[in-house]
């Protein structure tokens, strides 16, 4: 008998975390849209993957914001080089603040 209760409180806290984490709710949202299409999809199972995966980006769209994402890396480093280039020429021009502050 406390092999049973052992398993009952796995599973009420494993339902406590689903629950937590807004999966359940989730799931729920998905499966009630389901219900609610008044043409019942083909592959039931596709629609759920779909509805499940609804915010994250297409395989293709990963790539190419991995792509942009390398090139903006490519400008910014280039900035950064240029910003420390323009820097150096600008101080041969300045005086150091302790130049400036003379009598």
């Amino acid at each position: 008998m406390a092999g049973y209760r052992a398993s009952e409180s796995k599973r009420e806290q494993f339902r406590r975390y689903l629950e937590k984490s807004g999966v359940l709710d989730t799931l729920t949202s998905v499966l009630v849209a389901l219900h609610e299409e008044p043409e019942k999809p083909d592959n039931a199972l596709d629609y759920i993957k779909v509805r499940l995966g609804e915010g994250c980006p297409e395989p293709a769209d990963a790539e190419a914001l991995r792509t942009e994402l390398a090139d903006l890396q490519q400008k910014f480093n280039l900035l950064i080089e240029e910003n420390k280039e323009l820097r150096n020429r600008l101080l041969q021009y300045e005086p150091s603040p302790e130049e400036g502050a003379g009598p």
